[in-house]
């Protein structure tokens, strides 16, 4: 997978970059707690399942954030993934529906290599915005939060065991 440039990189490969990386980390920690907690071995891999489906979740909230985040709120400046051109779901996502003169306008503002900072976010925020990119992000992101909490409700542990799990997962969910 490459991810210097923005050719062929799918939204399936993104996601299985944040897999690796970010999924598989909070996946295993979950796991590790339910080996440690002595849990059978299908709470255990449930948990991994579960913290794989949460980190995905989080990874996308991250690349939401950056770009329409409360700076008070998120800890930083929006815009950052922007001005660095990183590959975000937003951005491979604008590449993939972009056409005619917003495709255009995209790729100047991602070729660019002298720009207005604020000006850059603002043009490649407002193409995210004409093509939808927001709510459909957000529609991702609830939908692998759901599935993980629902996977959470199946676990054979306590209902107080699930409501911890639960409280602490909503510490990821509702940053």
């Amino acid at each position: 997978m490459n991810f210097e440039s923005r050719d062929d990189v799918t939204v399936e490969e993104y996601i299985e970059m944040i897999r690796l990386k970010t999924s598989v980390l909070i996946g295993f920690s979950m796991e590790m707690g339910g080996l440690l907690a002595s849990a059978p071995a299908e709470v255990s891999d449930s948990l991994y399942r579960i913290g794989e489906t949460i980190g995905l979740g989080f990874q996308l909230k991250d690349d939401l954030l950056d770009v329409y985040g409360d700076p008070e709120k998120f800890g930083k400046q929006p815009g950052g993934d922007i001005l660095a051109n990183k590959k975000t779901y937003l951005l491979i996502k604008a590449f993939e529906r972009a056409t005619g003169s917003t495709l255009a306008s995209l790729e100047k503002w991602v070729d660019a290599t002298e720009y207005d900072a604020s000006e850059k976010v603002q043009a490649v925020t407002a193409i995210y915005d004409s093509l939808g990119l927001k709510a459909e992000t957000e529609a991702v992101i609830a939908s692998y939060f759901d599935t993980a909490f629902m996977e959470i409700q199946s676990l054979a542990i306590s209902e107080e065991q699930k409501s911890a799990l639960v409280k602490f997962m909503s510490g990821l969910v509702d940053r």
